[in-house]
């Protein structure tokens, strides 16, 4: 038994030995330690991308998937919760919406019954936009899974980094 152990350390081969200036080296390296971010280090939109990808998920796990809606639907609800009917024009200049793409997202919402529109009463040329019961007892929902979803990332930042950064993304937003 310990001969045929000895044999078979015989065959196995050694690990190469890799000289330190070699590709295969640096290959080896480069997985090791952390990529190197070059420009993209002082890149502000690089960072807010990054952010955004772990800020999207949290939004995906408690509100978008369990709740049907995408950032921009829930983005609109929570806006007609908080100021009650809005015109469309307020809506879009607070959305970043185009009137084309606005309008397919009123429609798209308006289909699933959480919204209708009506004649404004200051000036019947217009519209402004209502929740439905529906569409209040979802935005009222979504509203409350707001406060588990912000705990999540509550951890990264101190109370006073997060309004810090909220201040400054509205300033970079040009708010």
């Amino acid at each position: 038994m310990a001969d045929q152990l000895s044999s078979a350390a015989a065959r196995r081969k050694p690990p190469p030995q890799v000289a330190p200036s070699s590709p295969l080296a640096a290959a080896l390296t480069a997985t090791a330690a952390p990529l190197k971010l070059g420009v993209l280090a002082d890149v502000l939109g690089y960072h807010i991308a990054q952010a955004a990808v772990v800020t999207v998920d949290t939004f995906e796990r408690h509100i978008g998937a369990p709740m049907g809606l995408r950032k921009v639907e829930y983005s609109l609800l929570m806006l007609l919760l908080a100021n009650g009917p809005q015109s469309p024009k307020r809506l879009g200049q607070a959305l970043a919406l185009s009137a084309p793409n606005l309008t397919l997202l009123l429609d798209r919402l308006q289909q699933r019954g959480l919204l209708h529109r009506e004649r404004s009463q200051t000036d019947r040329r217009s519209q402004n936009i209502v929740l439905t019961a529906e569409g209040r007892q979802l935005a009222d929902n979504s509203a409350a899974a707001a406060a588990p979803m912000e705990a999540d990332l509550a951890d990264r930042l101190s109370h006073a980094e997060r309004l810090m950064l909220i201040e400054l993304l509205r300033k970079v937003a040009g708010r």
